[in-house]
């Protein structure tokens, strides 16, 4: 069996790599960085500790495993308060669903409930009429002499939190704030943040934290046919005190307020870039709409939202012969192994006729992404209408990214008509 000790040499070229992954051409392409990771084999050791895989299989099998599990509050107490896993901002996402392990996040989800059929039928109407208003703005904005429009932030960026601030019933004004606040707090769940990005994290997430505690007061005396309020009544019927009451809720709105935005926006700008890369595609999906659900999907597999999920080894072990003990971590890079060629026939290229794109762009066992129906339903809405409704768009520079590793962020997509 082998061990976490890595060779100087190899630590070396993996340091080097990772800071390649931070420049900016690391961030519009990482992908032979990925392929030069996988080349040291399906797992190996990270040079701060713990593992690094990128086998699609090991990815997939650890998601689905009761052995390894979140690092929540818990595991964060055990790594000192010195460490990045104990900044304010850390700690307060670590209350979030996404964060919490049995049995307390069985206890959570059942309660918070999900995007059943019904309720994703209910919202299409509503994704459908936001998604014509914000394409007619990139017509119009090309149509009455502008060169360019920058799609990211006209469509990317203000469906989603349209989406969800009309469905949780957020005033409208408050989107704007609410949508910078979660790109400014994601940085405490990057692979490697700084000392400054963490800085940024504790300031967007105590602004967070003060808006929704204050909303949820204000919900609570105005109680309505709405999801915040349906959770005060839920948490109310499990919880006396109502103090903790409202800090539950606090917490489910703020899940479902980040994972609606951040990952879905960059969804939806990745699957335009797909689009406009290649023209063809165009054409393909105006004459074969019915391919427009395995475009999406190709595209979650090609270049997803989230390229890092960490997960903790609940007991000693070993993983594909490398000696685990309980507590470690281990980085499953997601977007090395979407690229697996195991895993997929001619990983690197983007092929919307695949008979399936497996992939773990929504995580995978008791996390699955609560908000993946949702998602799939925006960025499919979105291709039906541009393709549908617009005449072809071209890309008229390369989009820069933000400077991230696990979390991918387009910060411009500027089209132009073609």
């Amino acid at each position: 069996m082998g061990s976490l000790t890595t060779p100087s040499s190899d630590r070396r070229a993996t340091v080097s790599l990772f800071s390649r992954l931070r420049t900016a051409q690391g961030q519009a392409d990482p992908f032979p960085l990925y392929t030069e990771l996988r080349s040291r084999g399906g797992v190996s050791p990270a040079p701060w500790g713990g593992l690094l895989v990128t086998s699609f299989d090991t990815c997939d099998r650890i998601l689905r495993s009761g052995d390894w599990l979140e690092p929540d509050k818990s595991w964060r107490d055990r790594q000192g308060h010195s460490t990045r896993w104990n900044a304010p901002s850390a700690r307060e996402i670590s209350n979030t669903m996404p964060a919490l392990n049995p049995p307390e996040h069985t206890s959570v989800r059942r309660a918070a409930g999900g995007f059943d059929r019904t309720t994703i039928q209910r919202m299409g109407e509503t994704v459908r009429e936001l998604t014509d208003g914000l394409l007619d703005t990139v017509a119009d904005r090309l149509r009455d002499g502008e060169d360019e429009a920058d799609f990211a932030a006209l469509v990317s960026e203000e469906l989603p939190v349209a989406t969800i601030g009309a469905w949780l019933s957020l005033p409208s004004a408050d989107w704007p704030q609410l949508r910078e606040l979660t790109h400014e707090q994601v940085y405490t769940q990057e692979l490697l943040p700084s000392s400054s990005q963490l800085a940024r994290s504790d300031v967007a997430m105590a602004e967070l934290r003060s808006y929704f505690m204050d909303l949820i007061r204000d919900r609570r005396s105005h109680l309505g046919d709405d999801p915040v309020s349906r959770w005060i009544q839920t948490w109310d019927a499990r919880e006396p005190d109502r103090d903790k009451a409202d800090e539950a809720v606090y917490f489910l709105v703020l899940f479902v307020l980040l994972a609606a935005l951040e990952t879905t926006s960059t969804l939806l700008s990745t699957t335009a870039l797909m689009l406009l890369e290649e023209p063809t595609r165009w054409d393909l999906l105006h004459t074969r709409p019915d391919l427009i659900p395995a475009f999406v999907e190709e595209t979650l597999r090609y270049d997803p939202p989230i390229h890092v999920i960490s997960r903790v080894a609940a007991r000693d072990g070993s993983l594909n012969g490398m000696e685990v003990r309980a507590d470690d971590m281990v980085h499953l890079m997601v977007g090395a192994a979407h690229r697996d060629p195991v895993a997929h026939s001619d990983p690197e290229q983007f092929d919307p006729h695949r008979p399936t794109s497996h992939h773990l762009a929504f995580s995978g066992g008791i996390h699955y992404c609560l908000g993946a129906p949702l998602a799939r339903l925006e960025a499919q809405t979105l291709l039906r209408q541009l393709v549908g409704r617009l005449p072809r768009l071209a890309l008229t520079r390369r989009p820069p990214r933000a400077p991230r590793v696990a979390f991918r962020r387009l910060l411009r997509l500027d089209v132009a008509l073609a």
